[in-house]
């Protein structure tokens, strides 16, 4: 049976397992912590802008069941707030379990605690991955869903220190790239002003440490916008953004809480002394990150080459999803680009040709930009989104923004590419 192995066990890795999987292989699931999600644990939101129009592309190509898992535990549904329409909100305290459940449901092998160290390679095709302990886990095809946060180093030179984030780097080791193992390349975002990486662009209040009135009105209408005084406006802080979708002056001129479970900070960093200074935040206090009144994770500094299949530069058998394939940030383009990335890791393996999505769906556009990038010359200079910044303008431009499930499954289907995940490669 063919074998794929998928390391890294956030959004992009488990859709990427999930589409694996649907197309016929043993898959087996390898994440250095013990909770799968990555950043997905502290995220909640989807749906927003194009993401509406990227999630209903997904699943019309037969990635649904990731979305159609997330609708039990969505906390709100159609919510606008600065800059975006028709949100959802998941709930970051129910999400784990929930995917979890879904991945062994499907037959999916889970490894938690296991960090990936080396790999055995032959040529330009890796045979293997080690772990940490010396255990050698072999595969047909592999992809690597290993992020591009940390490790500690990293948020020291580029940002402001190990701020005690999900990621969780002091307890489980540093993130460990599948593609640098293996000789790959990679490259970091570069801002204009010529530092490298971007920041996290919110963070976590633990919602029973804000005022009852507060809390009451976050968890009934989903979002609470509270005006800053002049003295604490500090737009400077929106270039430091990985999200640039909320790189909006309403950002910095606000305090914005949404509702996903905890309630969910718009900025990248908040001096909790200056945050008490607000009503109904006087007792605030911080659950991600712990260090959230000082800095954030810093992300996008590990980013592979790829073509539009995904697959790794002068690696024959290696795929890449969610930021490791590029700086398309968020959820709905984690899930996205894993699926690609799994159902062309099958189709490698048993020697059939890669799929490449076609730029009349914003998935495939989304890739295409960045390879553009890429061949030109401009690794690192621009990073995309499905709800906001440059990226949603082009999809307004090209028509492909849409909220009409039937205009996108003709789409798709006239892409002949309808329910093409769920279809088994393997014969």
């Amino acid at each position: 049976m063919v074998k794929v192995i998928v390391v890294g066990g956030g959004w992009a890795g488990c859709a990427a397992a999930i589409a694996a999987r649907q197309a016929g292989a043993e898959v087996t699931l390898i994440e250095r912590t013990d909770m799968l999600l990555g950043a997905g644990l502290v995220g909640g939101i989807m749906m927003n802008n194009g993401r509406y129009t990227a999630t209903l592309e997904a699943c019309a190509l037969g990635g649904e069941a990731i979305f159609e898992a997330l609708v039990g535990i969505y906390r709100h549904r159609d919510l606008n707030f600065p800059g975006h329409a028709h949100a959802s909100l998941y709930d970051v305290a129910q999400v784990e379990p929930v995917i979890r459940q879904l991945l062994l449901a499907k037959g999916i092998g889970i490894r938690t605690l296991s960090r990936v160290v080396a790999v055995d390679k032959e040529g330009g095709r890796v045979r293997a991955v080690i772990l940490e302990e010396g255990e050698r886990v072999a595969g047909d095809a592999f992809v690597d869903a290993t992020g591009t946060t940390g490790p500690i180093g990293n948020c020291l030179r580029y940002g402001h220190g190990c701020v005690m984030c999900v990621q969780r780097c002091p307890a489980f080791g540093p993130r460990a790239s599948l593609v640098a193992l293996a000789g790959g390349r990679e490259y970091a975002l570069v801002k204009p002003d010529g530092t490298y990486g971007a920041m996290s662009g919110s963070c976590k209040i633990l919602k029973e440490s804000l005022d009852p009135v507060l809390r009451r009105e976050l968890e009934e209408k989903g979002k609470v916008v509270l005006p800053l005084p002049a003295d604490l406006i500090q737009p400077q802080k929106l270039h430091l953004k990985v999200c640039q979708q909320y790189a909006l002056a309403a950002f910095a001129e606000n305090i914005i809480l949404l509702d996903t479970g905890h309630a969910k900070l718009m900025v990248p960093f908040f001096p909790l002394e200056q945050l008490r200074r607000l009503p109904g935040l006087e007792k605030a206090r911080f659950t991600d990150p712990y260090a959230g009144g000082k800095g954030n994770s810093m992300r996008l500094l590990a980013m592979a080459f790829r073509d539009n299949s995904l697959k790794a530069e002068a690696l024959a058998n290696v795929f890449v999803a969610g930021e490791k394939q590029g700086p398309a940030v968020g959820h709905t383009e984690a899930i996205a680009t894993g699926l690609l990335a799994g159902h062309n890791a099958v189709r490698t393996a048993v020697g059939r040709e890669l799929l490449v999505l076609p730029r009349t769906l914003a998935i495939g556009e989304i890739i295409a930009q960045i390879t553009t990038d890429l061949a030109e010359g401009r690794a690192g200079r621009n990073s995309y989104t499905f709800s906001g910044a440059g990226f949603f303008q082009v999809m307004r431009e090209k028509n492909l923004y849409s909220t009409d499930e039937n205009e996108i499954r003709r789409r798709v289907r006239e892409a002949g590419l309808e329910g093409v995940y769920a279809r088994p490669v393997v014969t």
